[in-house]
C-alpha cells in the first residue's frame, strides 16, 4: 500500500512477544484483515490486539493513547480500546507498539450497515466526546483549515478530477473559524474505525489522532456515510452551525482528494471508491 511500509509478519510480532511481554507471548497470534493505512494488528489469544505501525512510528515512549483512552472509555456510549502495554524498539523493529485489550465486533463496508440508524449513533458518539471536560488535553486533528491549505493544494495539483474541486475548497477555507472553546474529537472517524455488532456501532478504534481542537474534523462522518439523507439525520441529531457544517464539508472534500491522488484501485480499492462517494456527495452540496 506504502512504498516505504516495513513488512511485519506473524513471525516477528511474535519475537517481540517473547522479548517484551513473555507472559503472553505463546497466546494463539493471527492478522486482523481488513487493515487500515498505517498499522498493523493481530489479535492475541481472545483478550488482547497487538498493534504495530508500519511506518511513521513512535520513537519516544508514551503517547497520548496511553493516557487518555482509560478516561474516555469510561464517559463515551461506545467501546474504545485500552492500553494495556507498550513494547519498545528492538533491532528488528524500530519504533514503539502498543497492545491494548481487545474490543469485539466486525469492520464492515459502509454499505452493509443501515446508514440511518449509523448517522444516529456516531451523532451520540460526537456529543459525548465534546462534553469531555478540554483541560489539559492534546492539540488533536482538529486544526484550522488554513493550517491545511498548503498540504491541500499539493494534493489538488496531483489531482485529476471534477474541475470545481479547487473552488470547493477555497469556499470552505473562507467559512469562519471555529470560535468556541477547543472540544474533544476522534479525528479519523472512518468507517474501518467502526466496529459493528447486530447491526449497530458498538465501538470506535485508531485514536490516533484525537485530542481538542475544532468539533468540524468528526462533524465530517456525514459525508462519509454515503448517503445524502443519513448525511441530514447526522446533523439533525448533532445540531450543527453553519460554518461548523461548512469546514466539515471541506474536511470531507480534501481527504477525498488526498485519497484519490495518492491510493489507487490497485493497492487500497476499498478507500479509493469511499473517497470517490465522499467526494460526490461533498459536491452534491
Amino acid at each position: 500500500m506504502h512504498a516505504d511500509e516495513l513488512d511485519i509478519d506473524e513471525a516477528l510480532v511474535r519475537r517481540l512477544l517473547v522479548e517484551r511481554f513473555p507472559e503472553r507471548a505463546d497466546q494463539p497470534l493471527r492478522r486482523v484483515r481488513p487493515e487500515g493505512t498505517v498499522n498493523a494488528i493481530f489479535r492475541l489469544g481472545d483478550d488482547l490486539a497487538v498493534r504495530l505501525p508500519r511506518r511513521e512510528g513512535r520513537t519516544r515512549p508514551g503517547g497520548k493513547e496511553l493516557g487518555w483512552l482509560p478516561k474516555l472509555a469510561a464517559v463515551v456510549p461506545m467501546a474504545i480500546p485500552v492500553p494495556v502495554f507498550q513494547g519498545a524498539p528492538t533491532s528488528e523493529y524500530p519504533w514503539f507498539w502498543d497492545v491494548f485489550r481487545w474490543v469485539e465486533g466486525e469492520t464492515l463496508p459502509v454499505e452493509a450497515i443501515d446508514a440511518i440508524v449509523a448517522a444516529r449513533d456516531l451523532a451520540s458518539f460526537v456529543a459525548a466526546l465534546q462534553r469531555v471536560d478540554p483541560a489539559g488535553a492534546p492539540r488533536g486533528r482538529g486544526i484550522p483549515l488554513a493550517e491545511r491549505d498548503d498540504e491541500i493544494r499539493y494534493w489538488l495539483a496531483r489531482f485529476d478530477g471534477d474541475p470545481r474541486v479547487t473552488a470547493e475548497w477555497e469556499r470552505a477555507l473562507a467559512a469562519p473559524p471555529w470560535g468556541g472553546p477547543p472540544v474533544w474529537h476522534h479525528g479519523d472517524l472512518d468507517v474501518r474505525n467502526w466496529l459493528v455488532r447486530e447491526g449497530r456501532i458498538c465501538g470506535v478504534i485508531d485514536w490516533g489522532s484525537m485530542g481538542v481542537g475544532d468539533p468540524a474534523c468528526d462533524v465530517m462522518v456525514a459525508w462519509k456515510l454515503h448517503s445524502s439523507e443519513a448525511r441530514d439525520v447526522f446533523r439533525e441529531a448533532l445540531p450543527t452551525d453553519d460554518a461548523t457544517w461548512e469546514r466539515a464539508r471541506g474536511w470531507a472534500l480534501s481527504q477525498a482528494v488526498a485519497a484519490l491522488a495518492y491510493y489507487t484501485p490497485e493497492n487500497n480499492a476499498a478507500l479509493y471508491h469511499e473517497a470517490e462517494r465522499w467526494l460526490e456527495l461533498a459536491l452534491s452540496e
